[in-house]
């Protein structure tokens, strides 16, 4: 395995990269593959699996193959996400206490930049697809949330958990949240940008993503899933 990068930022603390897959990649392989036979229910799940319908579509189209139609390719699965995901909600989250002191402005900057930090770092995971499959195993309801529970089986080890927060915003189901053996995928930006707004500034929080975004649309290599400890969407290339 790939030791996890420097953060470049802050020092990541012992208990944030124990888990040893990453609820980035583990919200790729959810939206890669699903585990064939499985009846699926309405609501919350069904939306998760057109969604999932579109990428492999997506992914085995021929006229979108290789480097020659990767802007294509990428931008079809930006389309996806941006359909899927909660991504206001889920910013407000992962900014948590420095969302309050924010602008109109400021937020909407800050929104538009997660949207892309998220789906260009999943983008680009994506590539390095390898086989890994999905089983859906049920749904729960807490409050107004339903917790759409899968496993996810690789080729070795036994299967990961993978539970995915949903709620429903205009007659939408959406995914606000991703959570991998305990590990939740909007608490480890917020730890991540909390320290950083905290030691530094929240301005050098918005430079930080906006390079990253910037480096992510610039073509980093696609990441081998197998190869993965623990992916830091802020750190460059650790290849």
């Amino acid at each position: 395995m790939v030791d996890a990068p420097a953060l470049g930022m802050v020092d990541a603390p012992e208990s944030a990269v124990s888990c040893r897959v990453s609820a980035l990649v583990v919200f790729v392989l959810g939206v890669l593959a699903v585990a064939p036979g499985f009846a699926l229910s309405g609501g919350a799940t069904e939306a998760l699996r057109r969604a999932i319908d579109r990428v492999v579509h997506i992914l085995a189209d021929q006229t979108l193959r290789g480097a020659p139609h990767a802007p294509e390719r990428r931008a079809a699965i930006h389309d996806v996400m941006a359909a899927i995901i909660d991504f206001p909600d889920a910013a407000r989250r992962a900014l948590g206490v420095h969302w309050q002191g924010r602008t109109e402005k400021e937020r909407d900057e800050f929104v538009g930049l997660f949207r892309e930090l998220v789906s260009y770092s999943y983008i680009v995971t994506m590539e390095g697809y390898s086989g890994q499959t999905i089983a859906f195993v049920g749904e729960s309801e807490r409050d107004d949330t339903v917790i759409v529970l899968t496993r996810m089986q690789g080729r070795q080890g036994p299967p990961v958990p993978i539970d995915y927060r949903m709620h429903e915003r205009n007659g939408r189901w959406l995914v606000y949240d991703v959570v991998v053996e305990g590990v939740s995928l909007v608490s480890n930006y917020r730890d991540q940008f909390n320290s950083i707004v905290r030691t530094t500034s929240y301005a050098e929080l918005v430079t930080r993503m906006r390079t990253r975004v910037a480096e992510l649309k610039g073509g980093v290599r696609p990441v081998a899933l197998t190869d993965i400890r623990v992916v830091d969407p802020l750190a460059g290339d650790s290849r």
